[in-house]
């Protein structure tokens, strides 16, 4: 089959794309930047550029296209240009018109939990959406209402996680036991590519959840276990909460969920007893376990590329020439990446900072790295070349950036080994931090991995560790971007589903080596 998808870069999207493309079939990508977008796949993928919120430009885009699959919306409305009712109501009907315009023989579009009791405007805008769909979709459509979806780079449960690892406090609402049931990602995934295919039937509209209930405090005795961290919890008001996050806001408190979301919380996310669960009921969906799941989401989070960052891109460069040196630049390069928590210290970046999590530099691995005053960061390894290891550094880092370890022989007789950051700050909070206390500890950090190396090599480097920072021209800091989101785009396609060799859908979240699931 061939499917146009809409919403194929978001977190349940990217999942679909990754099962459809492992069945079989092939996709179109309905997105604004879609070419960008499509590298992230081997092959299989086709980019349309398009937005379901502007309707010029779609007519065409279901062409040839055996099925449909609507994705896209928004969660957060940011009026007067961005509103539900444009972009999850309107944006259904857009689709919906072409699906039947170009004759796609069947329509699933991904609704939510609660759509049909909800009084969150988000839900109110999904019923809208699903009625259109109803009235106007072809004759084989199918509406699937999936509960909370976690999964990489989801915006409640992704970003609980950071909390907990890099904060003192985290905000709960309430007493912070308002139930709902969370949905793995690759579970979703699956289910979607198979209703895609024909299964879960037609004229239909099917709940979907996890089979384990729990609350935030539940989540959070799941993450602390996960990381190792014990943040104080802060409970607010519910009447706060109801008044939305701006209240909360303004007394300096964020909160991992929006206004509409706190309404969805607050009314519980559920599947009403007696009423059938369609992952397990209709599907037959063996779902992964919370904790499971849990633990496979501690390792996934999203690369934060420079290009995310706020502020002017540094290089910061810790290095040294060294002469008489007993190994080789590969073999100063290999003892990097095997030792390298050997080299580091300790004290100012712990690399056994969660249980079971790896420690030598191999491509696709993420480092947790516990840093003083900071909490718990990650990098994730990009490419390991004989004489250059990169790693790009993950959601929820006080830096949006690149770290490289490379080595070279700048003359005769002399090996440098050379630490090169490129960095941005995270968010206007950390850019205060880090050009402060941060810096000053970085500079102790990779001052210190350069001069276990030159002890190590069984040479002398007569000019001692040198140091280097500067902030890049906009020319240089547009390569860097480039170059970076290329390293990623080529790690993530090497694992797609449809590279030879590849991963199946999924397995990039198979983190059995790495940490316990029991």
């Amino acid at each position: 089959m061939k499917v146009l998808v809409t919403g194929g870069t978001g977190v349940v999207g990217k999942s679909a794309v990754d099962h459809l493309l492992e069945r079989g079939h092939t996709v179109r990508l309905l997105s604004r930047h879609a070419e960008e977008d499509s590298r992230q796949w081997a092959s299989g993928v086709e980019p349309y550029p398009g937005d379901v919120g502007n309707p010029e430009g779609l007519r065409g885009s279901a062409d040839g296209c055996d099925a449909v699959l609507h994705v896209a919306g928004i969660v957060a409305e940011n009026p007067p240009e961005v509103t539900f009712q444009d972009v999850n109501v309107e944006g259904t009907r857009r689709m919906v018109e072409e699906a039947a315009r170009a004759g796609a023989k069947r329509f699933v579009y991904v609704s939510s939990l609660g759509a049909e009791r909800g009084a969150s405007a988000y839900h109110r805008s999904k019923k809208a959406a699903e009625d259109v769909v109803r009235a106007e979709a072809p004759p084989e459509w199918l509406v699937l209402r999936p509960g909370n979806v976690y999964g990489p780079g989801d915006e409640v449960i992704s970003l609980m996680l950071k909390m907990v690892r890099t904060l003192p406090a985290v905000p709960v609402i309430g007493a912070g036991d308002h139930p709902f049931q969370p949905v793995w990602v690759e579970d979703l995934g699956e289910v979607i590519a198979r209703a895609v295919e024909g299964e879960g039937g037609t004229g239909a509209v099917l709940d979907l959840a996890g089979t384990e209930t729990t609350s935030m405090n539940g989540l959070l005795d799941h993450l602390e276990e996960i990381t190792g961290k014990d943040p104080v919890r802060v409970p607010i008001p519910e009447w706060m909460a109801r008044m939305g996050t701006g209240a909360a806001s303004a007394l300096g408190v964020d909160l991992p969920v929006n206004a509409d979301q706190i309404t969805m919380l607050l009314e519980g996310n559920l599947i009403p007893e007696g009423e059938v669960n369609a992952l397990t009921g209709v599907f037959g969906v063996k779902p992964t376990p919370l904790r499971e799941g849990l633990r496979k989401l501690a390792d996934a989070l999203p690369e934060m590329l420079p290009s995310d960052g706020v502020g002017r891109l540094h290089r910061e460069r810790f290095w040294a020439d060294i002469r008489g040196s007993k190994l080789t630049p590969e073999e100063i390069l290999k003892l990097v990446q095997n030792q390298f928590q050997v080299l580091s210290p300790n004290a100012l970046l712990d690399t056994d900072a969660e249980p079971q999590t790896p420690s030598t530099l191999e491509v696709g691995e993420t480092l947790t790295l516990a840093v003083p005053l900071r909490g718990n960061v990650q990098v994730r390894v990009q490419e390991a070349t004989p004489r250059a290891i990169t790693s790009v550094t993950i959601e929820g880092h006080f830096f949006a950036g690149v770290i490289r370890f490379m080595t070279e022989e700048p003359a005769p007789g002399t090996v440098r080994f050379e630490v090169r950051a490129y960095t941005r700050a995270a968010n206007q909070l950390d850019r205060v931090a880090i050009r402060t206390v941060g810096k000053v500890a970085q500079t102790a950090t990779w001052s210190t991995v350069v001069q276990q190396v030159i002890e190590r090599s069984g040479g002398e480097a007569p000019e001692g560790v040198q140091v280097e920072d500067v902030v890049v021209s906009p020319e240089e800091a547009e390569a860097v971007e480039r170059w970076t989101e290329g390293l990623v785009m080529k790690r993530r396609r090497e694992e797609s589903p449809d590279a030879e060799g590849g991963s199946s859908a999924g397995k990039a979240f198979d983190t059995t080596r790495t940490r316990p699931t029991a």
